[in-house]
């Protein structure tokens, strides 16, 4: 493998991690609703769990409600049993056809711990980064081992993926600030 290919596969890597914490952050929740919430809850559908998404329809009926309207009227229920037993701390309704997921309010305290939850799941994402950092240089250096490449090609492919690894840290510290000020207005 030359040193071109490690960083690609370095920078692919590092991508992938940012795109899980992306993804990770959309479950914490805010006072806003956000269809993407519910998209860890699974229902059991015919045998199989899938993902809400999957059997309803979901739409934003106002900025602190989901709407939930099932494809299948017998999934109603499930759906909503679902919801109640997930962690997410939230209480369906139905109405006919429609099930309504309010968002509650959150209280300051709350909101507090949503933001350690936050920086948290931040420093994972940066741990996640360093270890692929690391396992790139571990790479690199074993090609200067193997005399494929020279001590001078290791210190400008140390650095480049230096470069790389601190965009990549910058993004995640940019996502948790930006999640951090969502999560503190009221």
């Amino acid at each position: 493998m030359a040193i071109a290919e490690i960083k690609k596969t370095l920078e692919g890597k590092m991508d992938h991690s940012i795109e899980s914490f992306k993804h990770n952050l959309t479950k914490i929740r805010t006072g806003r609703a956000n269809p993407a919430l519910l998209d860890t809850v699974h229902v059991d559908y015919y045998g199989s769990m899938l993902p809400i998404s999957q059997v309803a329809n979901l739409s934003l009926i106002d900025a602190r409600t989901i709407g939930i309207q099932p494809w299948e009227k017998n999934m109603a229920a499930k759906i909503e049993k679902a919801i109640r037993d997930s962690d997410l701390g939230l209480n369906p309704s139905s109405m006919g056809e429609l099930i309504r997921v309010p968002m509650p309010a959150m209280t300051e305290e709350r909101r507090r711990e949503l933001t350690k939850v936050v920086r948290s799941e931040g420093e994972g994402a940066k741990v996640a980064i360093r270890n692929i950092r690391r396992d790139a240089n571990d790479a690199v250096k074993k090609l200067v081992k193997d005399k494929l490449a020279s001590e001078d090609d290791q210190k400008r492919s140390e650095a480049d993926i230096q470069k790389i690894t601190d965009k990549h840290i910058a993004e995640v510290d940019r996502l948790v600030a930006s999640k951090e000020q969502d999560i503190m207005a009221v």
